[in-house]
């Protein structure tokens, strides 16, 4: 069994997260696995680029910028949205790439911002090899947005979309759903989801007609991501040994759908325990963020040594993440391995990660107020070695590398029968 990972970034994003670690879970299990991106970041021998050529990449970059004008010019030169949307209008062909011809699998992760269009897609469909595609967000069932919030219209043909600028019936949202709905409906595509969140929403899309799903999470190396000696993670990262330590984390804090605005609120409504409680944050975070908090903050910067990174959650009491939308998030899933309790808002799969009030806190949706109390409640029983072995068995159990790279290994072996004998398997 040869499979074929694809993905646009290679370290870049919570799906690039997931789709490497998949890789490697699937290889310790025997597989032969390799993973395809738009450009390699590391020298990683599994990990290859679709060209290193100079014309190669040009061409990438015009596919990139080609999707971007055109949303840009959608919108009538407006902003807003220009990256909450993608239409799969422009991509690389790599139907004659080597590690194409040779898979027996060909499995999807985030494909968007030129990496594949929507005809990239169909193309690979017709190849007759199975496509298995782990949606990482609802882009593949909607039409071109990567979170519907509380828009149903995917349901039925999209149009009047809200992220953009001048919406119509018939609008680019539309146009765009018609043609998913042409390459991919009836397909014979293996969808999995993360979350079982998203699998309900997925599954109600008019696109869904002939496909299957599958609700499988990401995986994580629970021996890399570990309880540590909290005293000496902090001395690394200088951060004080005497205070208890809340961390938040985001690739863009200033991205309105994290949730920054809700903890800032919810610092101050912890201004009582400024003496005994400080916070820390890492990733693209602007310094002068620090000063809008309630309390003390140490801004970490963005983290690529993954040593460190284990080494800023062992340094933690809790990991709070406020987003407004999220699929799977991998932050909660470290923080959880390395014995950290998590507060985040009943959205998307945070509840199915977290146990309330047994392996962490679920907060009212966009209430600071809960998520100041959840706040509260977890630095109360932060030391409790019970309650920190309980929440690193949650992910033994639930997403480890080996139990998840099997549930995967079994799909790959569904589809494939499938494709020889013309039946379907049941999805789980």
């Amino acid at each position: 069994m040869n499979i074929l990972i694809l993905n646009t970034f290679e370290t870049k994003g919570g799906a690039a997260v997931a789709g490497k670690r998949l890789t490697v879970a699937l290889q310790k299990q025997g597989i032969q696995v390799s993973l395809l991106v738009m450009e390699k970041k590391t020298s990683d021998t599994f990990v290859s680029a679709i060209g290193t050529s100079v014309f190669r990449k040009l061409l990438t970059k015009w596919a990139f910028l080609s999707e971007r004008l055109q949303i840009f010019l959608t919108n009538r030169f407006h902003r807003e949205n220009l990256f909450s949307v993608s239409t799969g209008s422009s991509g690389a062909c790599i139907l004659h790439h080597p590690l194409v011809k040779k898979a027996d699998i060909i499995h999807l992760h985030w494909i968007n911002q030129g990496f594949l269009s929507l005809q990239d897609i169909h193309a690979l469909i017709d190849l007759g090899k199975p496509i298995v595609w782990t949606m990482h967000d609802m882009w593949p069932c909607t039409g071109i947005c990567h979170h519907a919030r509380d828009c149903s219209r995917y349901l039925e043909n999209c149009g009047n979309c809200m992220f953009l600028h001048t919406p119509s019936v018939k609008d680019l949202s539309y146009r765009v759903f018609q043609k998913k709905r042409q390459y991919l409906s009836n397909s014979d595509l293996w969808f999995v989801t993360c979350s079982r969140w998203l699998r309900l929403l997925a599954e109600k899309s008019a696109i869904k007609s002939g496909n299957h799903f599958y609700n499988i999470p990401n995986p994580i190396d629970t021996d890399f991501f570990c309880p540590g000696n909290q005293k000496t993670a902090r001395q690394l990262l200088k951060l004080p040994e005497n205070k208890k330590l809340i961390l938040f984390g985001a690739s863009i804090a200033s991205d309105k759908r994290k949730g920054v605005d809700y903890l800032i609120e919810a610092t101050y409504l912890l201004s009582d325990l400024k003496d005994e409680v400080e916070l820390i944050f890492c990733g693209q975070v602007k310094e002068e963020l620090s000063a809008t908090f309630g309390l003390k903050a140490h801004a970490l910067g963005y983290i690529s040594d993954p040593e460190m990174v284990v080494k800023m959650y062992q340094a933690a009491d809790c990991f709070v993440i406020p987003s407004l939308e999220e699929n799977l998030p991998n932050m909660i899933m470290e923080a959880m391995a390395c014995g950290i309790p998590c507060v985040g808002f009943n959205t998307g799969g945070i509840p199915e990660m977290i146990k309330h009030q047994e392996t962490g806190y679920v907060a009212q949706y966009k209430s600071a107020e809960d998520l100041a109390s959840g706040i509260r409640s977890l630095l109360e029983k932060c030391d409790d070695l019970s309650f920190k072995k309980n929440i690193r068995t949650f992910v033994l159990e639930n997403y480890s590398e080996s139990i998840i790279a099997k549930r995967y290994i079994q799909l790959y072996t569904n589809a494939l029968k499938s494709k020889n004998s013309g039946t379907i398997k049941k999805a789980e």
